[in-house]
């Protein structure tokens, strides 16, 4: 921990903060303030913590405490709502973390509570969009019904009672995929978007109403290092190279910091954690649980809304689960075999896919929980449907789900965002033998805000 981060009080466990307090003479019960102050009321500044004595905040400032919420120093946002946040630290290094209105799908199916949510979404949000459009434009009678909706479906292995049955999700044609607000191309022609339109105006009003009285739903992604050393080659971040770990405080306060920009109330909104930001935060161990303890613990969002996602850092994944409080895990795998995920991922030759494949087959799993394998398709190198057999044969008898990611493009990225067709018969093959397989709704990628494009990028230019 460098000299700033000891004087930042977010980095300091609470243990640290009760032995500061006593430094300065305070009484015991001031280190319950000081947690109130920093977690839940979420305050960015030494002033303002108005249930301290004046003398003793002075003290503080006067030893060059600080919080130690980052500062924003640029601020994105894309059409489809997502922000992507790049915070500066006080050594002048700087991070992105990401925030996603109604998240992107990835836990759906995983087991969780929140999981449960997203995939109840995902239904309710097909089956409202497939009830307007069967209004505006229903097929006479031998034609054909969306192509858009195939009819093949996706069904958990029978190893517990829940059960997945959703439409295949087909990503929007064009160059950079870009998604719509409901997960479903708009592929109507003028004449029926306006019928389309009339028939949402209808129960706007009802729509509307309801949707004011949910909570609101979202996922922060949330980054661990600055930079990153595994080099994934189809990765942005790891064009940057690694600089250092961040802190624990570092952490929780990227989400400190969003949670106040986007005036969360914890107690009504449904906020979900994903560790997936710039970082492998297997290898920042120590300081990422940390601060999920701290995230638990303090700021009140449960491990169970919380999702960590290793390139395969194996020794960590035993570590892992034999934490008492633990996120959910994920596991970028991206490829079939060894000689293929060694050609994208260079970690692969350091752990094997084999020696990655028996940590898990030893992880202890919670009840309905499911581990999560994330796949990015690259077209033309790991998305036919002979990897896809390949994929199904790795993980066969493990209790998963897969995330299958389309590429999210951009400078400097030698390879080509897949063929929607290609996905499709992906998905299906896993689906088909009884594997959740699910495509990740790509969010933030005007912004350069999705899954694998964080690279302190300031100038967008249009993707192609």
């Amino acid at each position: 921990m460098g000299e700033s981060q000891q004087r930042e009080l977010l980095s300091l466990s609470n243990q640290q903060l009760g032995e500061m307090i006593e430094s300065f003479a305070q009484a015991p019960y001031r280190l319950r303030q000081l947690l109130d102050g920093l977690y839940k009321q979420r305050l960015s500044r030494l002033d303002q913590f108005s249930t301290l004595p004046l003398t003793f905040r002075q003290q503080l400032l006067a030893a060059d405490y600080s919080v130690g919420q980052p500062a924003t120093e640029k601020k994105f946002t894309s059409s489809d709502g997502t922000v992507r946040y790049l915070f500066a630290f006080a050594d002048g290094q700087s991070v992105e973390t990401v925030w996603m209105p109604d998240g992107d799908g990835g836990e759906a199916g995983d087991g969780s509570d929140s999981g449960d949510e997203e995939l109840a979404e995902l239904r309710t949000g097909m089956s409202l969009n497939s009830d307007l459009s069967s209004r505006a434009q229903r097929p006479q009678e031998g034609e054909s019904s969306d192509p858009h909706f195939p009819s093949s479906r996706a069904t958990t292995a029978p190893t517990d009672a829940l059960r997945v049955e959703e439409p295949a999700l087909r990503l929007p044609k064009g160059p950079a995929f870009l998604p719509t607000t409901d997960n479903r191309p708009l592929t109507t022609t003028p004449s029926r978007a306006a019928a389309a339109a009339s028939a949402a105006a209808v129960e706007g009003s009802a729509v509307s109403s309801r949707r004011e009285n949910l909570r609101r739903r979202a996922t922060i992604c949330v980054s661990s290092q600055v930079g990153c050393a595994v080099e994934c080659a189809f990765c942005m971040t790891a064009l940057l190279g690694l600089h250092r770990n961040l802190s624990a405080g570092e952490i929780v306060g990227q989400v400190l910091a969003v949670l106040n920009d986007q005036q969360v109330k914890l107690d009504r909104d449904r906020i979900n954690l994903v560790f997936m930001g710039q970082g492998e935060p297997f290898l920042n161990y120590d300081n990422f649980m940390q601060a999920v303890r701290a995230l638990v613990g303090e700021v009140g969002i449960p491990a169970s809304r919380m999702t960590v996602s290793t390139s395969g850092i194996v020794p960590r994944i035993a570590d892992f689960g034999a934490e008492e409080i633990r996120p959910k895990l994920a596991v970028s795998l991206n490829a079939p075999s060894q000689v293929l995920r060694t050609s994208v991922m260079p970690i692969t030759k350091k752990w094997t896919i084999e020696k990655l494949l028996s940590a898990l087959r030893d992880f202890p799993l919670r009840n309905r929980e499911r581990l999560t394998f994330e796949y990015v398709l690259l077209g033309g190198v790991n998305d036919s449907v002979s990897h896809a057999r390949e994929l199904l044969d790795l993980i066969r008898g493990l209790r998963a789900k897969v995330n299958l990611i389309a590429l999210n493009p951009g400078p400097e990225i030698p390879f080509s965002m897949p063929d929607p067709d290609r996905v499709l018969a992906f998905q299906s093959v896993l689906m088909t033998a009884g594997i959740p397989a699910f495509v990740r709704r790509p969010r933030g990628r005007d912004i350069y805000a999705a899954c694998g494009q964080l690279k302190h990028t300031t100038e967008l230019v249009q993707l192609s």
